[in-house]
């Protein structure tokens, strides 16, 4: 049973539709190894087509920075000194699976059961049981070739539906919206440009979650450890007694790392973990990449100080092998910051109740800008946006989903502006 008037909004589903599939067709993975920011310049065309579509809805205060970032601001309908509401998406995608030449394929009223797409793969109900309760809304995939893109450009269609939306019906009373949207926040760096003093919000809400109906309220803390093995490499005809081979001793540590537990793939719910995923380097010297995961801030200082004793383990094994761990910082569990501000959540649950849907809290195995933005100081939960399966070729996105966060939002930010700050 609904009790907010923007459940009988006329929102442009087909609109939404079009935004999405507009958008996932520009290939604008994140590149690991750049040194610039944004990491790839591929992201920038898809943040000057955003800014220019702002414009286009009568949006004055739209800037697309140097930086790649696109800021504008959604004016207040509402009279008063109303709380300023940032809402927060990426525009990049993952490296982690092929993304060029993204063929989405629209499927209208699902039937039921496996999904096949163009190139012979499936999405199958029995690796994804939710698809059981989605028979008859619409769906989009690639076409098994690549990433869909969903992460996180179906938050960014919402958010741009939502401002376009406002923008044709100014008898919804809401105070000033920031539209942020990132570059980058699939390599950790979504938020490095962002200057809190410029957005002045009160809140902000990433719109980058799976699924439907959910609020994510804790996210793992999360360091990152390299461990770097130094040898010595010589001719290997006259080495002997000589070469002192780094990759010796990387081999060990990592072979001396947990396998049985303290892994992703032995892991879930609250459980950290211990990820090796990078090992880079030859005789003279290598390179191990990790991260350290855990709800638990303390816990991640217990899994530095296991790996720097593992790894000064591997390098006494191989005589001559010096070894040096750095650990980076890279965020904090959601839940220590949102604290400072219970109604982010609150009015967010209000949202859905208004709206006659159910709602949830959930934990994330994984960090969002939100993470980021809530230990600066912007309480920043997350929510859901129709994405399922992502950084995969067999990724989808649900249209009905989308439709039904772009409602949640219009009705959070109407809740926002019934206060004053």
């Amino acid at each position: 049973m609904s009790n907010s008037p923007v459940a009988d909004l006329p929102l442009q589903t087909d609109r939404l539709l079009e935004r999405f599939l507009r958008y996932v067709k520009i290939d604008t993975a994140a590149d690991p190894h750049s040194d610039t920011y944004p990491s790839s310049v591929k992201q920038l065309e898809l943040g000057k087509l955003l800014a220019d579509e702002l414009m286009a809805m009568g949006i004055e205060d739209v800037d697309f920075t140097s930086d790649g970032l696109v800021i504008a601001t959604v004016p207040a309908s509402a009279p008063g000194d109303l709380p300023v509401v940032a809402v927060v998406a990426h525009v990049d995608t993952s490296p982690e699976a092929p993304s060029a030449n993204i063929q989405p394929q629209v499927v209208r009223e699902y039937a039921g059961g496996d999904i096949s797409l163009p190139n012979g793969a499936s999405i199958t109900v029995a690796d994804y049981p939710k698809l059981e309760q989605m028979v008859g809304q619409t769906l989009v995939t690639t076409d098994g070739n690549t990433l869909l893109g969903g992460d996180d450009k179906a938050g960014v269609a919402i958010i741009m539906e939502v401002a376009h939306t406002l923008m044709e019906h100014p008898e919804i009373p809401h105070g000033p919206v920031r539209v942020v949207m990132t570059c980058d926040e699939e390599i950790g760096h979504g938020t490095d440009k962002i200057d809190l003093s410029q957005l002045r919000a009160t809140v902000g809400y990433t719109i980058d979650g799976g699924g439907h109906g959910e609020i994510d309220v804790e996210t793992f803390s999360a360091d990152a450890v390299t461990v770097t093995f130094t040898g010595h490499n010589i001719h290997p005809a006259i080495a002997k007694d000589r070469m002192v081979n780094s990759i010796r001793a990387a081999a060990r540590f990592v072979d001396s790392l947990p396998i049985s537990d303290q892994t992703p793939e032995t892991t879930d719910g609250r459980d950290g973990f211990i990820h090796v995923h990078d090992v880079l380097g030859g005789v003279g010297k290598t390179r191990v990449e990790l991260l350290l995961r855990s709800f638990e801030s303390d816990k991640l200082e217990q899994y530095a100080a296991q790996v720097s004793e593992l790894a000064d383990a591997a390098a006494a094994a191989v005589t001559g092998t010096k070894v040096q761990c750095d650990v980076r910082r890279q965020y904090r569990n959601l839940g220590e910051g949102l604290a400072a501000l219970p109604e982010a959540v609150a009015l967010a649950e209000q949202a859905f109740a208004n709206l006659g849907l159910p709602c949830s809290r959930e934990i994330v195995r994984g960090g969002t800008d939100g993470s980021q933005l809530t230990e600066k100081g912007l309480p920043t939960p997350n929510l859901s946006s129709g994405q399922h399966n992502i950084h995969s070729v067999l990724e989808f996105a649900n249209l009905n989903e989308m439709r039904d966060s772009a409602r949640h939002l219009i009705e959070l930010l109407r809740l926002w502006g019934e206060k004053l700050s």
